[in-house]
Formats: C-alpha cells, sequence, structure tokens
C-alpha cells in the first residue's frame, strides 16, 4: 500500500513523518528500520506518527532507525507543530501535543501563513537518579561525578528531559564518537542505555555539542539533547539560569532557557520534501 510522507528536519534533525490522524500505522517498528536507511530507504533519524489525541491536538510518536520506540524527541515536535499548522490540521499557533513523556506545549512562530520557528515547553528536568534512570549508587543527583565508562574515566552529569541523558563536558572533536558512543550508550550503569552529549564551553552561555543518541548513532542535532546540556551547563557552572543559553550543533543552532519551573527549547522546523512509499 502506498502511503504519503513527509520529510521534515530541525536543524539536521530529520525523521520521516506520516499523518494517522485518520488511518492508523501497522508495524512502525520494522517501517523505521526499513525506510530511515539512506541506501536503500528514504533516509532519515527515524520514523514519526502524528496520531489522534483524546487529550492534546495531537499524538506524537517516534521511532528510532533500530525500530525502538522513543519517549520524546524535541526537533522532531517542533516538526509536528508545523505540520499540524502548515497543512491546516489546526489554525491554532499554542498546540498541545501529547508524547509518551507528558503533554508538551508548542508555541508556533508564523509568517506568510507557514510555521518558521517553535518554541516548546520541555518541562522540568529530572535529576533523580532513579527517575532518568543510572545506577549512581546514592540517590544524589550525578553531576560531575567521575566515573569509569568505555575504558576511562570521565565526569559525567546525568539528565532526563524524557529520556535519559548522560553529558561530558571535552572537546566534542577530540572523540571518535562512533567508537566511544556505543560504549556509553551501553554501560552497565544506564539500565535503559542513554544519549551521551559531548559538550565544549564557548563562552558565557554558549555550548558546542555533538551527540550518539541510542537507537540511532550520531545524529546532527538532538533537541533533548541540547535541554539536558545546558542543565548540566547550569548546574556545573558554566551557563547562568533563567537566561538564554546558546547550544551550537552539526546541523544548526537551538535556544535553551531553564527557568524555574521549566526548560524551554526554541528552534527551526523545516519541510524537506513530501512522497509516496510502500509500506
Amino acid at each position: 500500500m502506498l502511503k504519503k510522507f513527509y520529510k521534515m528536519q530541525g536543524i539536521g534533525n530529520d525523521y520521516i513523518y506520516f499523518d494517522c490522524l485518520e488511518t492508523p500505522f501497522e508495524d512502525p517498528s520494522a517501517a523505521a528500520v526499513r525506510l530511515s536507511d539512506r541506501h536503500f530507504g528514504i533516509g532519515g533519524d527515524g520514523i514519526v506518527l502524528i496520531c489522534p489525541s483524546a487529550v492534546a491536538d495531537a499524538k506524537m510518536r517516534m521511532f528510532n532507525a533500530d525500530g525502538s520506540e522513543g519517549k520524546m524527541c524535541g526537533n522532531a515536535i517542533r516538526c509536528v507543530g508545523k505540520y499540524l499548522y502548515d497543512f491546516r490540521k489546526t489554525d491554532k499557533t499554542q498546540l498541545k501535543i501529547e508524547t509518551l513523556s507528558g503533554i508538551k506545549t508548542l508555541f508556533l512562530s508564523v509568517s506568510d501563513g507557514e510555521t518558521t520557528s517553535v518554541r516548546v515547553d520541555m518541562g522540568a528536568p529530572e535529576l533523580a537518579p532513579k527517575n532518568i534512570p543510572v545506577l549512581s549508587g546514592t540517590s544524589f543527583p550525578v553531576v560531575g561525578r567521575e566515573t569509569e565508562i568505555a575504558g576511562g574515566k570521565y565526569a559525567i552529569t546525568c539528565v532526563s528531559m524524557g529520556n535519559p541523558h548522560c553529558v561530558v563536558f571535552s572537546d566534542p572533536d577530540a572523540w571518535k564518537i562512533e567508537k566511544t558512543g556505543p560504549m556509553f550508550e551501553n554501560a552497565p550503569i544506564f539500565p535503559e542505555r542513554t544519549n551521551t552529549e559531548f559538550v565544549k564551553v564557548l563562552g558565557k552561555n554558549e555550548l558546542k555539542m555533538r551527540v550518539w543518541e541510542r537507537g540511532s548513532g550520531e545524529t546532527w542535532a538532538c533537541g533533548t539533547g541540547a535541554c539536558a546540556a545546558a542543565v548540566a551547563a547550569v548546574l556545573n557552572g558554566y551557563a547562568a539560569r533563567n537566561e538564554d543559553i546558546l547550544v551550537r550543533l552539526r546541523g544548526g543552532e537551538l535556544v535553551i532557557r531553564w527557568t524555574e519551573d521549566t526548560v524551554y527549547m526554541t528552534g527551526p522546523a523545516t519541510l524537506v520534501f513530501t512522497g509516496e512509499v510502500e509500506v
């Protein structure tokens, strides 16, 4: 059966989107593996299903390139907001989107009838080790704690933004991420695996980051990862709370602000092309 898809990206974090508001999608895990392949499929970091919701304007389901389902994706949710507005599924510029990590509020910036950028209320960061989860041996937040991973000892900071993140402050370009990324992802202290951010402090409230995402490998951007990096920078004294923090990624830039109550992420959302594929 041919099904229409929408290839969209948020600063290089590209997914294949399907409108499932009226028709459900069968076996999305298998489809994610097949369609994400950049040589034999459409190519992407995974697939995203835009589904109906009883508690929000829509529901987002995201499947990584390995077929595993993710709880949250910051770059993808911005594109979901763009799709809903630009394709006239709604006329609202403030949307509620249901995810496996809760309901997120989106604030759309619109010009000439099209969404140009989206601000997302990502919710408060989770720092309790058992809720990230990370097996730290204590109930105290893991902030700059020296830990043995991947054959070395590294100062790690662990944060959940709906999915687990391990942040390491070190020059991102000095790492062979294709080798060390899987070691961090599958380290025994992370029972549900982890995303890993390798972060360099460029200046006051300015970070450079590369990311290894569980289930997808290195991606050009990660919205929840940028949020985790900004939170970790504040916790380690590299950035200020209640101020905009610029995070530079391989695919572009995101602006993160950790307020007293929540974390806001602002960035672009872009439609690349549309097409049809056999599913």
